[in-house]
């Protein structure tokens, strides 16, 4: 009773975060599409006016150097570092384009993540979905892990996307923390004939048997108090294991590190 209610108030919570996270992008993606337009015609507008000074140049060159019109130029333009800032403006617009860029990969991922319209069974690139729940991580993985990916061709899964984000999440969430200063995480794929497995494996601290043998079990956990319910892994276990037939297990020595194998079958679950 208490798993199904933990399992219960964690869905809806992954259903509000899906929701507000369609709304953010919503909002975000109106903004960046002008600013981004806006930006493109700034750097055109720029070159234009770059192009008009150089035209004036030789103009400048042919008034006598005790000219009062000539000096009011040169004193305009050594003001300005003319040469400095042909260079820096363009370098300032491009570096603006490329953060707009990021901001609307974030945004997307965001929406890869939370696939708040499409709650049900589908194909989907188990690969691609990896590489919008670490978006969605980063800013928690980024600081403490360097992110190896050895990814194989695997062919589409037909599973309830929204669902395997969520243990995704779970899993690099665990794997930075279990990292105390700086380490290395490793996503792995590959498949065989009908599955396809992920491994998630981090250089933390690991875990002994007596540990692994219950951290499936719902609110089990050996995180502080407020630093976790002890759902995350139970709610991942009933999503691989209950409602796509597949199997999660985990492999973990103290001081060596942990890897959690994820297997799913390519067809999902049989009357899903």
């Amino acid at each position: 009773m208490a798993r199904t209610q933990g399992q219960l108030l964690q869905s809806e919570k992954m259903v509000a975060v899906g929701q507000l996270a369609a709304g953010v992008a919503h909002e975000i993606n109106n903004p960046i599409g002008f600013v981004t337009s806006n930006l493109g015609s700034l750097k055109a507008y720029v070159s234009q006016l770059l192009e008009v000074i150089d035209a004036f140049q030789p103009l400048r060159d042919v008034l006598p150097a005790t000219d009062a019109r000539r000096q009011k130029l040169e004193q305009a333009c050594d003001k300005a570092d003319l040469d400095y800032l042909r260079q820096d403006i363009g370098e300032l617009i491009d570096e603006s384009s490329a953060g707009l860029l990021r901001v609307s990969k974030i945004v997307q991922g965001l929406k890869d993540f939370a696939r708040v319209d499409e709650s049900d069974w589908q194909m989907a690139d188990i690969n691609a979905a990896l590489e919008s729940t670490i978006n969605v991580a980063r800013s928690e993985l980024k600081y403490k892990a360097t992110m190896v990916r050895n990814y194989g061709q695997l062919p589409p899964v037909r599973c309830l996307a929204a669902q395997l984000n969520q243990v995704f999440l779970n899993l690099l969430i665990n794997a930075v923390q279990a990292i105390e200063d700086h380490g290395t995480i490793t996503l792995t794929t590959g498949s065989g004939q009908t599955m396809v497995w992920i491994e998630i494996s981090d250089t933390g601290c690991g875990m002994g048997e007596d540990v692994q043998r219950r951290i499936f079990e719902p609110f089990y956990t050996t995180k502080p108090v407020g630093k976790g319910t002890g759902l995350g892994l139970s709610i991942s276990w009933d999503i691989v294991v209950d409602r796509h037939r597949g199997t999660i297990g985990v492999a973990s020595e103290p001081g060596r590190g942990t890897c959690f194998r994820i297997e799913l079958p390519v067809s999902g679950a049989s009357g899903g």
